[in-house]
């Protein structure tokens, strides 16, 4: 049996104040959001240029198809990559994940029809999968505690930074009068692998999470980079005293009977909680949002290579969302404000799918409707991921994260586009009304499971939300 460590390593990195180093963090491993809103809104504003293409000669239910296969391929990484980075560490996985985005996005763009362009999108949804595990413990175990809510549903809002890079690119590179779509949707999709590429290069900066270290034997090598991350920054001033420390067992690994074990018997209610705020979420998302331009020029009439003036402004409302509300979850706390962000994106997505069905707004106001339910909206799904990295141990945190994740858009979100697309198809909107209503029920479900079960996280270090699996009390 291993012997007894003990450690002040999470106490110290909680009582620091915000510095370049956390900013530096974000940037290099927040991206991934970034990258994540870059494919899926290109995957959305090329969807025209799909259909069109004399190559490829894709129908909408193909477009549709190929999100959920991307979506598939997110599940999938998710898990793998989840598990081996609770196994061999944060730093190495979000080196691989990314590495295998890179490559996978570059692929896409010389895809010769449906069935290479699905597996492309497959890896590249690997890729990404892989991405959220690697990258959401890690920066939850680096950042403060005070900051933590803040920073998570920042960093998922960046999505759609990605989001309108990937609509502005589609303005220029889907346009007949600048150049051949044929060409244009293929170089949109070598867009993310140069970003990737940049960021790959400043991830060499980023160490391994002391907390990991700690837990897996390495408490000398967690001190070091401790140390290093302090030298950069002043201690909070409620948080200079002493700090009693930890009494950890170091272990290589946690068994995955335990794993699951730990999930969905010790704490099960939490499962329940994280589950259906990632299904809800990952079908309203990925249904309406994988589907975007396919409403905006079936039933609008709205040109392919102009719906990314539409991205736009539905982009800017996700992006504000999550940074003006997010404070509110540190303060007023996790467990009504998700309630309520929850609840709002329902029933406002509800009210306007209403209007909707019955022909009473043009595309304009339904952008405005889209951008201002999803100023909630993305504040919600920040809050989802939020949840199921902070509410459970570090030893499990990157494969807790992967399986609801993947559990959640294996419900949620891998069929939404295709059946989202399959209703558009029908031309009816009564029966894309339905797919709206779906939604907004999730949603409000959802709602009122945080609210009645929710962890009051806010302002409370990782290890008093969920004790680690290897404290000792010997």
């Amino acid at each position: 049996m291993a012997d007894v460590v003990e450690t002040c390593v999470p106490a110290r990195l909680d009582r620091l104040r915000w510095n370049k180093f956390h900013t530096f963090v974000v940037v290099a491993l927040g991206v991934t959001w970034v990258l994540d809103g870059l494919e899926v809104t290109l995957a959305g504003s090329v969807s025209g240029a799909l259909v069109a293409s004399p190559r490829l000669h894709f129908s909408e239910a193909d477009v549709g198809l190929a999100s959920s296969i991307y979506l598939i391929g997110a599940v999938t990484g998710a898990l793998l990559f989840g598990w081996m980075t609770d196994r061999l560490g944060r730093r190495l996985l979000f080196f691989v994940t990314l590495g295998l985005y890179l490559v996978s996005a570059a692929a896409t763009a010389l895809s010769w029809n449906l069935a290479s362009f699905c597996l492309f999108r497959l890896l590249t949804g690997a890729g990404i999968g892989g991405e959220y595990s690697a990258v959401n413990s890690t920066i939850q175990e680096m950042i403060p505690a005070r900051y933590r809510g803040r920073t998570d549903l920042a960093i998922n809002g960046s999505f759609w930074i990605g989001g309108a890079l990937g609509a502005a690119s589609s303005i220029v590179l889907l346009d007949p009068a600048i150049i051949n779509p044929e060409i244009g949707w293929r170089l949109a999709f070598l867009i993310g692998s140069a970003l990737g590429l940049v960021i790959l290069l400043l991830r060499a900066w980023i160490p391994e999470s002391p907390r990991w270290l700690v837990i897996h034997g390495q408490a000398e090598e967690a001190e070091r980079i401790t140390g290093d991350i302090e030298t950069k920054a002043r201690r909070a001033p409620e948080s200079s005293a002493d700090t009693k420390p930890m009494r950890i067992r170091p272990r290589k690994f946690t068994p995955l009977k335990e794993v699951f074990h730990t999930l969905f018997v010790t704490y099960r209610q939490r499962a329940l909680v994280g589950l259906t705020l990632m299904a809800a979420q990952a079908f309203f998302y990925n249904a309406i949002f994988f589907t975007y331009a396919l409403v905006l020029t079936r039933f609008y009439g709205v040109e392919s290579h102009h719906v990314g003036w539409y991205i736009l402004p539905f982009a800017l409302g996700n992006v504000l969302g999550p940074l003006i509300l997010g404070p509110l979850f540190d303060s007023i706390g996790r467990r009504p404000m998700i309630a309520l962000t929850y609840a709002l994106s329902g029933l406002l997505l509800a009210a306007s799918g209403w209007l909707f069905a019955h022909d009473l707004i043009d595309a304009t106001q339904q952008t405005i409707a889209w951008m201002t339910i999803f100023f909630f909206a993305s504040a919600a799904a920040g809050a989802a991921y939020l949840t199921v990295s902070e509410t459970f141990p570090v030893e499990i945190r990157a494969l807790a994260i992967a399986v609801f994740y993947a559990m959640g858009t294996a419900i949620g979100g891998a069929g939404a586009p295709y059946l989202l697309g399959a209703l558009i198809a029908t031309g009816s909107r009564g029966s894309v009304f339905i797919g709206y209503l779906i939604g907004a029920a999730l949603m409000l479900i959802a709602a009122i499971v945080q609210w009645f079960f929710g962890v009051a996280a806010e302002g409370k270090p990782l290890e008093s939300v969920a004790q680690p699996l290897s404290s000792s009390s010997d």
